[in-house]
This record gives structure tokens, C-alpha cells and sequence, in this order.
């Protein structure tokens, strides 16, 4: 079985501009770019304020449970409603967690974790 990893990383702006500016300049010249996925923070003290521990935690529920619901994953984690939902809409904004919608009468909010583990990769 092969391991889904998703690639997190601290990269300054002046670094992300440069690697655009870099990307830009091979396409200008008919290079191929290297394709590169990842998700990317301005400082390790947003990383900090994004991946809390209560998310972390919601974020391995998701992937070995599989709740049925947002209901569900909160009353697994021992949440309030509200604040799995803030967390689950913040997590699903920076790209870590896919949400599925129901078309039953009721519709229900199913939260998906499509990998298996998260790199982190930090630049010194």
C-alpha cells in the first residue's frame, strides 16, 4: 500500500515570490517546471496558530474513524459542535481536510483525510 503524504512547509514571502519568479522564467524559456504540491506558512507561529493539537487530533479521528458527520466527529472527539465545525472549515480553508455533502433530505457534512502523513518541512 502506498503511504499519501501531504508536504508542509515555512516559507517567507520573499522566498515564495522567487520561486514563482523562478517557475515563471522556465516557462518563459519553454522549460517544464517541477511540479510541487504542498501547503506553505509565512512563519512557524502561524504554522503553530493552524495546526493546534485539538486539530491535529481532529485530523487523525477523520483519517482512522471516518466519521459519518460532523455531528459524529465532534461527539468522537468530545467537542462542542460549534468549534469542530470552526476547525473543520479552517482545516478545509488551508487545504488539509475535503468535506463530502450528502444529498439525502437532511444533508450531512461528511470530513475526508485523503493521506496518510504530513511532512514538515521547515528552510534554515
Amino acid at each position: 500500500m502506498r503511504i499519501k503524504r501531504v508536504k508542509i512547509g515555512i516559507k517567507s514571502l520573499k522566498d515564495a515570490l522567487e520561486d514563482f519568479a523562478r517557475t515563471a522564467e522556465m516557462i518563459e524559456k519553454g522549460g517544464k517546471p517541477k511540479k510541487s504540491r504542498g501547503i506553505y506558512f509565512e512563519n512557524l507561529n502561524t504554522f503553530r496558530r493552524i495546526l493546534t493539537a485539538k486539530r491535529l487530533e481532529m485530523l487523525h479521528t477523520i483519517k482512522k474513524e471516518r466519521p459519518s458527520s460532523v455531528y459524529e466527529l465532534a461527539r468522537m472527539l468530545g467537542r462542542d459542535m460549534k468549534n469542530v465545525t470552526q476547525d473543520l472549515e479552517y482545516l478545509k480553508e488551508v487545504g488539509l481536510v475535503d468535506v463530502k455533502r450528502t444529498g439525502e433530505k437532511r444533508e450531512r457534512i461528511i470530513p475526508e483525510v485523503n493521506y496518510d502523513k504530513i511532512d514538515l518541512e521547515i528552510a534554515i
